[in-house]
């Protein structure tokens, strides 16, 4: 069973923004620590063979310079890789392009995943899903690879993803990540009232609710 609040109590989040490729852009972070060593942890996020196990199915050619697809999601270009410490890649999805950068460190026994997602995002698109658009969906893969590596917080089958999200669990953790993030949204100067909406605002797009 799946320990909801034990896991996105896990999880640090934060709001920013960065000069990249030529314009300001918006940056979302996130990161876990798992009871796992760095090679456990690098081996998960970038085997072919293991990344279906708590993501995604995924094709291609998983080395610098080469392309990935996840089945039904983003695709792109594997920009830098320094195993088994970080990797950065094109995130690919629905004709436009953003960034992922993924880092694995030791801390004090155990092994930390961070994860920045890099968007050039206009303003009102920011002001309509703010960031848990993307947030609250890598909070549900941090989830699934918190069970693969079997760290506390249980298990989400991939397979099962889907029926999982509709239900009352499901939903719970999808709100309490979008909180999470509108907390972070705050922290990171945006004024209440606009990411309180932001907020709403995705987990209706997540969970297909009205929003509030």
């Amino acid at each position: 069973m799946i320990d909801v609040t034990h896991q996105i109590d896990a999880v640090r989040r934060a709001v920013g923004t960065r000069e990249y490729k030529g314009g300001v852009a918006r940056v979302v972070t996130l990161g876990q620590a798992y009871d796992a060593t760095v090679d456990d942890v690098w081996d998960a996020c970038t085997s072919a063979e293991r990344i279906p196990r708590w993501f995604l199915p995924v094709s291609g050619d998983l080395r610098l310079g080469g392309t990935y697809q996840l089945e039904g999601n983003a695709g792109g270009t594997i920009e830098r890789c320094e195993p088994p410490r970080s990797f950065a890649a094109t995130w690919e999805y629905g004709g436009e392009v953003s960034w992922i950068e993924v880092r694995v460190t030791p801390e004090g026994g155990r092994t930390r995943l961070e994860l920045e997602h890099i968007a050039h995002v206009d303003d009102e698109r920011w002001a309509r899903f703010g960031p848990g658009a993307v947030g609250v969906g890598w909070d549900l893969g941090l989830l699934g690879l918190a069970g693969h590596l079997g760290s506390p917080g249980g298990f989400l089958d991939p397979d099962e993803s889907v029926a999982w999200m509709g239900s009352d669990e499901g939903r719970r953790f999808i709100t309490l990540s979008s909180e999470s993030w509108y907390e972070a949204n705050v922290a990171a100067g945006e004024p209440e009232d606009g990411a309180r909406g932001a907020a709403n605002r995705t987990v209706a797009a997540y969970t297909g609710a009205e929003p509030e």
